[in-house]
């Protein structure tokens, strides 16, 4: 029986963890935490396959950068290797994955929120090797979106954020939350996204 994984953020009200949600029907589920000294962080995306025999996650090990982790025990992470530090300023104090790497012809496309002054959220975009992710193709410069006045006044204001996107064909369907206050949606061309990484 094939069942669909998924990563999230446990809050007990005093502590955070990481735990991988398992279902095969959507209507029972398995809760596990994950364990192991690079599952500690929130953020944590796994890939939708293994790579080379390997089970392969995104995260943040140092609360800045987002490293490649992969296991051959999907419940216990040990270490990760550094792939995206920030270069912009509008991700400057740090970086995330907004949700699990989409295979695409090209590679793995991964959505990132990077933070900036004031602390802006702002959703970006990159593209990893398929074989090696630990490659990074192509990266966008600039935001793909970034808080607008609309997005200025909420309970966390200046924050745009995304925990996954949607692949139809050739477009990506983007819901994303604003001000931890109400959620919208974009589209964008995977195509013209790929053209505007650098």
């Amino acid at each position: 029986m094939i069942s669909d994984l998924g990563t999230y953020t446990a809050f007990s009200g005093e502590e955070i963890r990481e735990e991988l949600l398992r279902t095969t029907d959507f209507e029972t589920f398995e809760l596990n935490a994950l364990r192991g000294p690079a599952a500690v962080n929130k953020g944590l995306a796994l890939f939708p396959r293994r790579i080379d025999g390997q089970y392969a996650m995104l995260g943040r090990l140092d609360h800045e950068n987002i490293s490649l982790l992969k296991s051959n025990d999907l419940y216990h992470w040990d270490s990760g290797t550094k792939i995206l530090s920030p270069r912009w300023v509008w991700e400057f104090v740090q970086l995330g994955n907004c949700g699990c790497p989409i295979e695409i012809d090209e590679g793995w496309l991964v959505l990132i929120h990077g933070v900036g002054p004031v602390r802006n959220y702002c959703i970006g975009a990159c593209l990893l090797d398929k074989a090696d992710p630990t490659k990074v193709l192509g990266r966008l410069s600039t935001p793909l979106l970034r808080p607008g006045l609309v997005e200025r006044d909420g309970y966390v204001p200046n924050v745009i954020y995304s925990c996954g996107a949607l692949l139809s064909g050739r477009t990506l369907i983007l819901p994303y939350g604003i001000a931890d206050s109400f959620t919208t949606m974009a589209t964008v061309s995977v195509d013209a996204l790929l053209a505007a990484m650098t």
